[in-house]
């Protein structure tokens, strides 16, 4: 069974820096794109990054450009994102999710098979 857990989340003041992780087990990790989204109560899981199955290619919404960089280690079977410059806006839990590598709309949460319980980000301001 695929399972991804992530962590690395908590309480920082506006302007500092988290590195969220997220772990993979159960299949190949790199058949898999993998995506962070987060969500706030009552509102819908947001896109936030996304990265492609070998790392090449990696995609943002705009409030994360220039301020986080997703990556992963496929040897270790892990996927990261540095949060810089956090904002209050930041605040949610965040999701890591695993989609397959194909065409496709990749902010879209309804492509992603598998996700993690998510991890908390609170930013003080």
């Amino acid at each position: 069974q695929v399972q991804l857990s992530e962590s690395g989340g908590g309480l920082v003041q506006a302007g500092g820096s988290l590195r969220l992780s997220c772990s993979f087990s159960g299949d190949a990790f790199r058949s898999w794109a993998m995506g962070w989204f987060r969500q706030t109560p009552g509102a819908e899981r947001e896109f936030v990054a996304g990265i492609s199955w070998d790392g090449t290619y990696t995609y943002y919404e705009d409030s994360a450009k220039g301020r986080f960089t997703i990556s992963r280690n496929n040897a270790e079977n892990m996927m990261y994102m540095q949060m810089d410059n956090l904002k209050a806006e930041d605040t949610a839990i965040y999701y890591c999710g695993a989609r397959r590598p194909v065409e496709g709309d990749r902010s879209d949460a309804n492509e992603y098979v598998y996700w993690g319980q998510g991890t908390q980000v609170t930013v003080s301001s």
